[in-house]
């Protein structure tokens, strides 16, 4: 008999937004973690730049929810952001009670928190561990979490479904979700995991495109499974490029942070050092990231060029190795001194603006589900995110889930009984090739034909192929033991489609989505809201 797991609350992803709710409720409940691989393998590690606050003085809220909203070209949802921005400098001041080393001030000039600015900010705001922010907020995170006895932290378990009223021994259409069906890597047998509440904080779906700066695993499992349970997505049509991704044949998805264009880098062509920002938009570099995306595109087509330059050796050797030391020595390693020598960059999908529809207390559509952080559209980032406004997002919507569900556990019954995972009529599979094909497949189509640049004519591309593979895949999943390849391939498909039936919907350029068939923008902001 398959084993079930039985706690308060579950989360599944084991970033910073599913650990801040888990630290936040941990005192009253227990509380089960489940994470896909390592506990420290999403995206959260990886983030360079830092955390958004308003800490400055002569800041003042209005100026960042203005900042955030001009960013978002107006789709955002006003309430969340003042909600959210609000919030940030006592996020900021938990995660140094929990030990987080921000950068500060030498003691003669007081000792403050160190600020650094970053594209579409109006003053300096960003506070920062060095350039590696992500790691050492993860670190505490997962600190505070392992040593907290309510805290269950469970590595290597693949979420495929979430368990909802239709997998009830006494079936019901109620669609309230307690808990998830998971691959256990290790035994490669489905576990249930059931509770009262479950929180989906399980991260993006970077992984859907060919270049990409998400960690491996983000290959839209959250999404996936709330629309496939019955929740809307909305804005799935937003997805972030980064523009500044180092180009390594051999080393995938090394992002260069923002803020070395913050702090004075440039972009050049490489043939001639041409500095070409400034023929785009008069903040040249400063500009928000999907105008420099947009930008980089163009020259990188125009010219057949395979990358440009950034280039920031007129700062000094001193500058640099004080700023930037981790991105320094990776780049030693590769044989690129960046205090003397130009880094060769291309743009990469970066973040999913869009995503799961949750309310202010992060509710989704299902009774007993929430969710946080990148795998939902909260209305914080509208059609492009504010950069470093994202670990922010993670600390309040972590925060508040795990409030909602402590002042309303008496409303949250507990789970009933939930059929066992039915594998009795599959077989293993021999044929790993099939998904690998596909992946390599949806991952190359979706660069090309949804990617920085749209047209209806790309999209529709997509579509059919999207149409043609999910045909293949649910024949496959439906009688091969299902493994985590083939989960994830499952639901990038599903997101794929998502983000195409969204891009297809928006008839319009607007913030990160950019059609060359519609390139004026409405002069009304709607959400692109899909139902199930």
């Amino acid at each position: 008999m398959p084993q079930t797991n039985t706690s308060d609350v579950l989360i599944i992803g084991s970033g910073a937004a599913g650990l801040t709710a888990a630290l936040n409720l941990a005192d009253r409940f227990k509380v089960t973690v489940l994470a896909k691989g390592r506990l420290d393998e999403g995206s959260t590690a990886w983030a360079q730049g830092g955390i958004a606050a308003v800490l400055e003085e002569g800041d003042t809220f209005e100026s960042h929810i203005e900042d955030t909203m001009i960013a978002g070209a107006g789709l955002n949802n006003r309430a969340t952001v003042e909600m959210v921005v609000e919030r940030a400098p006592a996020a900021i001041a938990r995660l140094r009670e929990l030990g987080v080393p921000f950068a500060t001030e030498s003691e003669e000039n007081g000792g403050a928190l160190h600020l650094t600015r970053e594209g579409g900010h109006s003053h300096r705001r960003i506070v920062h561990v060095a350039d590696a922010t992500g790691w050492a907020v993860q670190e505490a995170l997962q600190r505070a979490a392992t040593d907290h006895p309510n805290i269950t932290l469970v590595p290597d378990m693949v979420a495929i479904d979430l368990a909802t009223s239709r997998h009830e021994e006494r079936y019901s259409g109620a669609g309230h979700v307690w808990g998830v069906y998971a691959v256990n890597r290790a035994t490669g047998r489905v576990e249930l995991y059931t509770a009262r509440a479950t929180i989906l904080a399980t991260g993006g779906a970077g992984r859907t495109y060919l270049f990409s700066t998400a960690p491996r695993g983000a290959t839209g499992d959250g999404i996936a499974m709330a629309w496939r349970a019955g929740c809307r997505v909305s804005n799935m049509e937003m997805m972030q490029f980064h523009p500044t991704c180092l180009y390594n044949l051999d080393v995938k998805n090394f992002l260069i942070t923002e803020a070395v264009r913050g702090e004075g880098g440039q972009l050049l062509l490489p043939d001639n050092g041409y500095r070409f920002m400034p023929d785009f938009d008069p903040r040249a570099e400063l500009a928000p990231r999907d105008i420099v995306a947009r930008a980089m595109d163009h020259e990188i087509k125009r010219l057949g060029l395979d990358y440009v330059h950034l280039d920031i050796s007129h700062m000094g050797p001193d500058f640099i190795h004080e700023h930037f030391p981790n991105i320094q020595e990776k780049l030693l390693g590769l044989g690129i001194d960046m205090t003397r020598d130009p880094i060769p960059v291309v743009p990469a999908q970066h973040y999913t603006c869009g995503g799961i529809v949750i309310d202010l207390d992060g509710r989704t559509d299902l009774p007993g589900l929430y969710a946080a952080g990148e795998c939902s559209e909260s209305g914080l980032h509208g059609a492009n995110r504010l950069a470093s406004n994202s670990l922010l997002e993670c600390f309040v919507f972590g925060e508040a889930c795990a409030q909602h569900i402590t002042e309303h556990w008496d409303d949250l019954p507990p789970p009933p009984a939930i059929r066992p995972w039915d594998e009795s009529r599959v077989e293993d599979s021999d044929e790993e090739v099939v998904i690998k094909q596909n992946w390599t497949e949806i991952r190359r189509f979706m660069w090309n034909y949804v990617g920085i640049v749209r047209t209806t004519k790309r999209l529709e591309r997509a579509q059919h192929r999207i149409r043609m593979l999910t045909d293949e895949v649910n024949d496959y999943y439906g009688h091969f033991r299902v493994t985590p390849d083939l989960i994830e391939l499952r639901n990038l498909l599903q997101t794929a489609e998502l983000i195409v039936r969204s891009a297809l919907h928006r008839k319009e350029s607007r913030g990160l989505h950019y059609t060359l068939d519609y390139p004026e923008m409405l002069p009304e902001a709607l959400d692109t809201i899909l139902v199930p």
